[in-house]
This record gives structure tokens, sequence and C-alpha cells, in this order.
């Protein structure tokens, strides 16, 4: 890991109507828009749908790399992640956020590790440490026999 502070650069370019493009160098651009609830189309990714990507997608970086400083022998692991939007006093946001992580590990592997790296992961999350909303984490271990893993 490089020296922190890290800083990251992102940008949006919109017109009166129609999709923001997001932007961040050397990326692809990311077409987004309000999400059906506010009025927006179906089938594109809006800031809320982004949002709650982000908290799954950074769940699975985190085990990644707790797993592998842990010598953790894993096969996949499948993060869904539901971001509740609420009213909260006056203003509206994300009130809380709930990350079903199942994973497989192969036979030989002890769950109870599986479970204490799948419970450092939430805690070390970067994405959500950075919030200010519930986070709930339910976690599903599957163990695999050897001659099944292809």
């Amino acid at each position: 890991m490089q020296k922190l502070p890290h800083i990251y650069h992102a940008e949006a370019v919109a017109g009166p109507e129609g999709a923001v493009d997001i932007l961040s160098p050397g990326l692809a651009a990311i077409a987004t828009t309000s999400p059906p609830e506010f009025g927006g189309p179906e089938g594109t990714w809006s800031p809320e749908t982004l949002l709650v990507a982000s908290v799954a997608d950074c769940f699975i970086l985190t085990f990644r790399a707790i797993a592998r400083a842990s010598k953790l022998e894993w096969l996949d692991l499948d993060v869904e992640t539901e971001g509740r939007l609420d009213k909260d006093i006056k203003l509206t946001r994300f009130t809380h956020f709930h990350i079903r992580a199942k994973l497989r590990i192969p036979e030989g592997v002890r769950e109870e590790k599986a479970r204490l790296l799948l419970e450092k992961s939430e805690v070390n999350c970067l994405i959500t440490n950075s919030m200010n909303s519930k986070i709930q984490l339910d976690t599903k271990i599957e163990t695999v026999r050897r001659e099944q893993v292809a």
C-alpha cells in the first residue's frame, strides 16, 4: 500500500436533461441517472446504486486482503448489500446497510477463522467506515469438499 493520504479524483458532467457521466482519469465513463424511485428510468446506475455497490465491492476487496495476510484459503465470496434510504430527522439519507456475505471455503479450512475474517472485513472496510449509517453483517460459510472444487 502506498503511504497515506491517498487522493482520488472523479468528475461528473451533464446537461439540463439526460444522463450524468461519471469520469475518473484512466477509467471508462459510467452513465448515471436518478433511480426510478426519484422518477429516473429503469436500467441505469444511480448515485444510490453506486453507493450500495461500493459497500459490497469494498467488503470483498477488504476480505481479500485480510484473507491473504491471514493465509486463509477460500473459493469465492458473494456479497449482497441492501441500502435503506429513509428520512432521518429532517434529512433524507442512507440509514442502514445490510451486508449478506456468503463465503465458500474448501474442506479442512476452519469455519471459525473464516467467520472472524469476515467480521474483521466489515470493521475495516474504508467505505463503511466513512459513513455514519448502521451496518448489519450476516455471514454464511459453506464448506466444499476438495473433490467438488473445479
